[in-house]
């Protein structure tokens, strides 16, 4: 079980590789060792584009390797896929390439898989063991569990407050709080997340880009609540520079015929129900187009609303040196707390919803 963890483990740093890249896809690697020797190895590098296992068994020939894959095992981080997306089953490859035995971090909830590769594998009698560094598969993917079993994106909080607890002026003034250090790693974050959400109060006042201009990365789709359809169109936010969805009362845009990425620049709308839970309709929507993770960052509305609906995964929360003395209260973190980060002159505190 050692020697499998070694292996599982690179098999996860190969896998981390794919963040901000993947997505609607889970994060893959893979490692194909023969006595104790990595002999070709691969992860999942752009949505669209070959699988790990795909990957790794061209390297492995590319090695000049091949001959070994009969007497080899590959170590995969999920499941290999059994059914035909845009691409083919890494499964089929797996068999005609005749390894000895595949070991797996987790299994795919994916209903197109879930469980299928597995039993393919063992049908072709390919040696199959399961659930091996399981605890660190789940959380490297966690938006994709999250999606797959919950039906609806990962949701994380983000949020800058002053020394004195205000997320701004009451009036609705924008204030700097956090540094530029800070300001890059939110950057960095965006080019994680499939989207990014602000609230109509906030596009109205701070009118922002939520692009990615201090970090190298695809922009995530932008998303501002506008209910009544009533921000101006000169806001950055309808500037067309990048997907954006508007969530509204009124008006709804059918979903694209690929709607795992917006690639091209678009205006979007989803239309929600007053009468319902709106936070569980917007999440909801967001599923239905396959976007699995969102930044929310404001603003106060908008972040006490998720927290009212419990319907949120993580909270980062800056806390800068400046002091206001008076203004908009910032949430009280909840959930469990999972550690902190110094950076810059902001203390970044980090929690997970139980």
């Amino acid at each position: 079980m050692e020697t499998h963890n070694q292996w599982m483990e690179r098999a996860l740093q190969l896998a981390e590789y794919g963040r901000g890249a993947v997505s609607p896809n889970p994060m893959v690697g893979c490692v194909i060792v023969h006595e104790g020797r990595i002999i070709g190895e691969g992860w999942h590098r752009a949505y669209g584009g070959p699988h790990a296992e795909v990957r790794a068994i061209e390297d492995t020939d590319a090695r000049g390797n091949s001959h070994l894959l009969p007497q080899a095992t590959a170590y995969v981080t999920l499941e290999p896929c059994s059914h035909t997306g845009k691409t083919p089953p890494c499964v089929d490859l797996l068999v005609s390439r005749r390894l000895q035995k595949v070991v797996i971090c987790n299994n795919d909830p994916n209903p197109l898989v879930s469980g299928n590769g597995v039993r393919r594998l063992r049908d072709a009698g390919i040696e199959v063991e399961c659930n091996v560094l399981e605890a660190r598969g789940l959380e490297l993917n966690r938006r994709f569990f999250t999606a797959m079993t919950l039906k609806k994106p990962y949701v994380i909080l983000k949020w800058a407050e002053t020394a004195d607890g205000y997320l701004g002026y009451e009036a609705g003034t924008p204030v700097q709080i956090s540094g530029a250090l800070s300001g890059m790693r939110v950057h960095q974050w965006r080019t994680e997340e499939d989207a990014i959400l602000v609230g109509f109060k906030t596009a109205l006042m701070d009118n922002p880009r939520l692009n990615v201009r201090h970090w190298t990365g695809r922009n995530p789709v932008r998303i501002v609540t506008d209910r009544h359809l009533q921000l101006p169109p000169n806001l950055h936010l309808l500037d067309n520079s990048q997907s954006t969805i508007i969530v509204n009362y009124d008006r709804e845009t059918a979903i694209p015929a690929d709607p795992e990425r917006y690639a091209a620049p678009s205006t979007a709308y989803l239309k929600i129900d007053k009468e319902h839970n709106e936070i569980a309709q917007l999440l909801e929507g967001l599923h239905r187009r396959k976007i699995y993770s969102v930044l929310v960052e404001g603003g106060a509305a908008v972040i006490n609303a998720f927290l009212e609906s419990g319907l949120w995964d993580e909270i980062r929360r800056c806390q800068g040196k400046l002091t206001i003395g008076n203004g908009v209260a910032a949430p009280a973190p909840r959930g469990l707390f999972k550690g902190s980060e110094q950076i810059g002159d902001d203390l970044w505190t980090f929690y997970k919803r139980v």
